[in-house]
């Protein structure tokens, strides 16, 4: 069985690894699990994500991630799509070079994770370029991320802005959408049935998961809460529920 592996708050927290992450990263590799780090981040690009990761003790290239804005950019290539008005961090626009950066006639407003460098003026040329025509798509929508001083905003809050003022609907092309799964398995050349996605978030790992076909594991680190998943209908509760992603060698020997 393949394994993606979300980072915030499953691999790393608040940019630490989480206790017996790499000893855990380090034995499935050793097994030879075919192994993908599938992640929302939209503040970074993919060669940043594997470098923090790396700093952390976490040994990745940066073929081995899939970030929410490669994923994006994978998708407008896809759709025939290169002029774009970017709402990214300089780091994250390192994944669109072959891109170009149109801030006059978009065909495509990406939304990702400015932090706070969202302010009026960036939110309002881009609603008026969804006026114009330009097509809305989301890096990710996750409502927030655990940030090292408590929950934060995220992209998620910005994107239902532009929704709403422009009247339009987003593609989403990270966690949930089945293109996101879809794309990991096309990198690790597995099927999406014999792929689990190991993470923290219910709706985005888990839910988004089990829609695309693959098994599912909820740890018990990041954004858990108790009481959401005793919530959650059994026809969208994870597979497997462990305290955290040391425990994911024992699981899967199981």
């Amino acid at each position: 069985m393949g394994v993606l592996l979300d980072i915030d708050g499953t691999v790393l927290s608040a940019g630490e690894p989480i206790p017996g992450a790499a000893d855990a990263i380090r034995e499935l590799r050793r097994r030879g699990v075919p192994l993908l780090f599938a992640t929302n981040t939209s503040r970074k690009s993919r060669d940043e994500v594997a470098a923090s990761l790396r700093d952390a003790g976490v040994d990745v290239e940066s073929s081995e991630v899939l970030s929410a804005g490669h994923a994006a950019a994978g998708y407008l290539r896809g759709q025939g799509v290169r002029r774009v008005h970017l709402l990214l961090t300089p780091s994250a626009r390192r994944d669109w070079t072959d891109f170009r950066i149109d801030d006059e006639d978009p065909a495509a407003v990406v939304v990702g994770d400015l932090g706070t460098h969202f302010d009026f003026e960036v939110l309002n040329r881009a609603f008026r370029f969804l006026r114009q025509g330009a097509t809305l798509v989301a890096t990710q929508k996750n409502r927030f991320w655990q940030a090292s001083d408590g929950p934060t905003l995220d992209a998620g809050a910005f994107v239902a802005a532009l929704e709403y003022a422009a009247g339009v609907s987003s593609t989403v092309a990270g966690k949930p959408s089945a293109g996101f799964f879809r794309m990991g398995a096309e990198i690790l050349g597995e099927p999406l049935g014999s792929l689990m996605i190991v993470g923290d978030d219910l709706e985005s790992d888990i839910q988004g998961g089990r829609a695309a076909g693959l098994a599912t594991c909820l740890v018990r680190t990041g954004k858990f809460h108790a009481d959401q998943l005793a919530r959650t209908p059994p026809a969208q509760a994870p597979d497997h529920v462990i305290d955290s992603i040391a425990d994911l060698p024992a699981l899967l020997t199981a």
